[in-house]
């Protein structure tokens, strides 16, 4: 049972929200997880007492807000654990980190006839950029389809990992069917063969602490709104030896001691060569609120209370006639269990869902080529976070009996979008 307060709740007040007369359940948390009162009151009180620009001004109030900025680089590079503060890039968010590592690092040890390795579950933000850079480079991409839910064991990758791999790029946790990869064991047997590993870990860091160098990633991305904090804000870890040697990924204000129309150009080091022109202040304190929001819950228990509701969720959702549950999420929990409704296009059952108060999501996921793997048309995808409570999937469990084929079902069958 889940070790948290259901007091919780009263902190995020989006939740006293009423959806078509019902009450608001949110099961959407890996697209985007609700904020808390200190995340919503840390990003007023900054535009309210500090907004300013940093690094640029020379009085109190620039001061302030650069103090704030760094500050909450600081909570980041506790929160991972990483060794030093300049090893964490501000970015828009995961897809921002993974291009900008594709798109410096990549180009430059990535060239023809290269091999990039990536899972058979990746999120699109983590295999278009590895497939643009190779169709740029003349490099190939290798797929490790990895076991029937996509987790990659080691001796799967050292089977692919010959002399021409330069890089491998993988998820922590599937954002369709919740699956763990063992990462610290890929980026071992990796680094065994001499490659450097980009992790993608946006649906690792709600659910489980992260400890970047007990992982031994290179690179490691995650997006602050799935964690509670605003949206528009994400970190880039990367191994300081490596960050240093990145060329700037855009260019402009903050990013150079000097420049002339002619000559050599001076950057900055990193991270702020990294982080040209005015960066999303307010999201970074909120994200910083947000980590430290989760760091006072306590682990424990929020990977207790993760644990409790999909294993509930798993039981529950098996107890209905028709609906198969998708992979093994209660192997290892990770905050999603996705179902199929043989029958019923998932839309439909979305859409069900949906008339009853409950938020989904019923698709592909941005990861078609894994959903295309299972043979489905999509799945609908059930994702929790602190707030959400066994009632909550009881509920689910009693919506899914209800469910019948709609308009996707009879005039759509096999049609889908992200």
């Amino acid at each position: 049972m889940s070790t948290l307060d259901g007091s919780i709740r009263d902190d995020f007040p989006i939740l006293r929200h009423r959806i078509g007369g019902r009450p608001l359940v949110y099961l959407d948390n890996a697209a985007t997880a609700q904020k808390p009162v200190a995340v919503l009151d840390a990003v007023r009180e900054y535009y309210e007492t500090s907004n300013s620009n940093v690094g640029r001004g020379y009085y109190r109030l620039a001061f302030a807000a650069t103090d704030a900025y760094e500050h909450s680089r600081s909570v980041v590079r506790r929160a991972l654990n990483a060794e030093h503060a300049d090893e964490i890039v501000f970015t828009p968010g995961t897809t921002a980190a993974l291009n900008l590592v594709a798109d410096t690092f990549g180009r430059a040890v990535v060239g023809e006839g290269d091999r990039v390795v990536v899972s058979g579950m990746e999120h699109n933000s983590n295999l278009l950029p590895w497939r643009r850079l190779c169709d740029t480079a003349g490099a190939d991409l290798v797929v490790v389809a990895g076991d029937p839910t996509g987790r990659v064991e080691p001796a799967q990758l050292a089977a692919v990992l010959d002399e021409r791999v330069r890089l491998v790029a993988l998820t922590h946790v599937s954002n369709v069917l919740g699956t763990v990869n063992p990462v610290r064991e890929l980026v071992a047997e990796a680094h065994r063969h001499g490659v450097p590993v980009v992790v993608d870990g946006a649906q690792a860091v709600p659910h489980r602490p992260v400890d970047v160098r007990e992982l031994g990633a290179d690179f490691y991305a995650f997006s602050g709104h799935k964690v509670y904090g605003p949206m528009g804000v994400g970190v880039l870890y990367g191994r300081r030896e490596l960050l240093s040697e990145l060329p700037p990924y855009q260019v402009g204000g903050g990013t150079v001691k000097g420049v002339a129309p002619t000559g050599p150009v001076r950057y900055v080091p990193v991270p702020a060569r990294l982080e040209a022109g005015t960066p999303d202040v307010a999201a970074a304190v909120g994200l910083a609120a947000a980590l430290e929001y989760v760091e006072k819950l306590g682990w424990p228990g929020v990977r207790a209370h993760n644990e409790a509701l999909v294993r509930a969720a798993v039981a529950l959702f098996g107890e209905v006639p028709g609906v198969r549950v998708l992979g093994d999420p209660a192997a290892e929990p990770a905050g999603i269990v996705s179902i199929a409704v043989p029958g019923i296009h998932p839309y439909d059952v979305g859409g069900h869902l949906d008339g009853l108060g409950i938020a989904v999501r019923s698709g592909v996921h941005c990861a078609n080529t894994f959903v295309d793997r299972l043979d489905l048309v999509g799945t609908v995808r059930f994702s929790f976070a602190v707030y959400n409570t066994e009632a909550e999937v009881r509920l689910v469990r009693e919506a899914l009996r209800t469910v019948e084929p709609g308009f996707w079902t009879r005039e759509h069958p096999t049609e889908r979008f992200l």
